[in-house]
């Protein structure tokens, strides 16, 4: 199934098909979804975000995107919706925990150590990037 609209309609094909395949349902959104209060609990106000390949090191507060300092930071990486809906900002994390706020991720590319840089956060105080 693909689907695209409005989000009362995405989240009423979502739980039809909750008990499918994962892969069977294939949602695109205008906006992200907003975070749940779960999510937005187990977000860290403060942490570090070390670009591995890079070398940089950028303190994120609570206000902060991540996508939006490594850029400021001069590390290349591709960006486009900065919503977190298309996925183009995903980079690997090596070391921490991410705090998922993506629209986009499956469970394989999450459990994979996939991150959304742009709306996500994180659950430990230090993230290690693939950047």
């Amino acid at each position: 199934v693909y689907c695209c609209g409005p989000e009362a309609l995405l989240a009423a094909v979502e739980q039809h098909c909750g008990h499918w395949p994962e892969e069977s349902l294939h949602v695109e959104r205008f906006a992200a979804k907003a975070p749940t209060e779960e999510q937005a609990a187990s977000a860290l106000d403060h942490f570090e975000v070390v670009c591995q390949r890079s070398g940089i090191t950028i303190e994120v507060g609570r206000d902060d995107s991540i996508l939006e300092l490594v850029e400021a930071a001069g590390v290349p990486i591709t960006t486009s919706c900065y919503e977190g809906v298309c996925g183009s900002c995903k980079a690997k994390v090596l070391e921490g925990v991410p705090e998922h706020l993506d629209s986009v991720l499956k469970a394989p590319d999450k459990e994979a150590g996939d991150m959304i840089l742009c709306v996500s956060r994180s659950r430990t105080p230090r993230l290690v990037l693939d950047l």
